[in-house]
């Protein structure tokens, strides 16, 4: 993309008649999509832990590996040219998870952040992004994985109920390579969050897991785009959400295109929620574009439905109080993707926030 073609996508104005943000609203994105937000220079994100052998993280110069058509996302890159890099070597397999964490920066002034997240070939890891505290940020994150890597990547969203966070994940995978990533999304006012794959080497393989918990006015849209460009790549895409209050909105689509040239690719998408209150809306669209017949398999979809009555009663006729019942139900709905992340302390507390949030819908 040349410089003037970025400026044009920059000085574009969304004005939600574009399919790409149909869904969302504007008005509460905190100036984020037209230029209005006041930005501060403030590099919130930092490495928590001691330094692992053959992991690095920096900052410094960017160079974008991707191209992108979002407004928000070339704002970030006409803003600044720096930004967060975290790097793992060559053949490293690091054991223990690495956590960046994110500082809050308050909402008076915006952060446009830039990260990078780079593995060598053939190296391996797990990556956890945790995002906390209050915040209007804009964030375009790039996941550059060499051939042969394989990475596991979980962001994490607790935001605090004030926050605006519009962020662009975008994984460019090449031969062999393998993504986890699992987003999770329990807070916040406004999160518009766009996890991106680019298949650029055969052999590579993505599996897109995440949950979202919407209550009371929240709005939450995950949207995603996996482009199979080359052959014999495999994805897999599972979200789960659940809403509980008035006018809590989430919104979910699935954008898959196989290319003419991506023979033998294997794709299935699926996103299924549960409304537990009445005023509350869950959009969902699952798109799939195929140009070539020559594939292993390709499908799509989803469900969304109410609480199920027969389960909650089948658990107080047993003894248990309905409030109880009902946390049961929604904890057995999302351990499915929560379990994935592995780690005891991280998800007890993610269900303990899903629980604290199913009470106070419920009052």
């Amino acid at each position: 993309m040349t410089t003037l073609q970025s400026n044009l996508l920059e000085n574009h104005t969304p004005t939600g008649r574009e399919e790409a943000w149909r869904f969302t609203p504007l008005k509460r994105l905190a100036g984020l999509h037209d230029g209005s937000a006041k930005p501060e220079a403030r590099d919130s994100l930092s490495l928590n832990g001691a330094a692992t052998p053959g992991v690095t993280f920096t900052r410094g110069a960017i160079t974008a590996v991707s191209s992108s058509e979002d407004s928000i996302v070339n704002r970030i890159r006409n803003y600044t040219s720096e930004g967060a890099i975290l790097t793992i070597d060559k053949d490293v397999v690091v054991t223990e998870p690495i956590f960046l964490n994110r500082i809050s920066g308050g909402i008076q002034t915006a952060e446009l952040s830039r990260v990078q997240i780079r593995l060598g070939t053939h190296a391996k890891a797990t990556v956890i992004l945790e995002n906390t505290g209050d915040s209007v940020l804009a964030e375009d994150l790039e996941i550059i994985l060499s051939p042969g890597s394989d990475l596991t990547f979980i962001s994490l969203q607790e935001w605090d109920s004030k926050s605006v966070y519009a962020a662009t994940h975008n994984a460019i995978i090449d031969r062999d390579a393998s993504l986890k990533a699992i987003h999770v999304t329990v807070g916040g006012d406004v999160v518009r969050l766009l996890p991106k794959v680019e298949f650029v080497g055969p052999g590579a393989s993505v599996d897109l897991q995440g949950v979202y918990f919407a209550t009371e006015g929240q709005f939450f849209e995950h949207r995603m785009h996996v482009d199979h460009a080359v052959p014999n790549a495999k994805s897999n895409v599972n979200y789960k959400g659940a809403l509980a209050g008035d006018k809590s909105h989430t919104v979910w689509i699935g954008d898959v295109y196989i290319r003419a040239a991506a023979e033998g690719t294997d794709t299935y998408e699926l996103n299924r929620n549960l409304i537990l209150t009445d005023g509350a809306r869950a959009d969902s669209v699952p798109n799939l574009e195929i140009e070539t017949g020559e594939i292993v398999g390709a499908g799509h979809a989803s469900t969304t439905g109410r609480f199920d009555d027969e389960q909650l009663f089948y658990l107080m006729s047993r003894g248990i109080q309905e409030s109880d019942a009902r946390r049961l139900v929604v904890r057995g709905f999302f351990n499915e993707v929560i379990s994935l992340i592995n780690n005891e302390v991280i998800q007890e507390r993610l269900m303990t926030r899903i629980d604290n949030e199913l009470e106070r819908a419920g009052k």
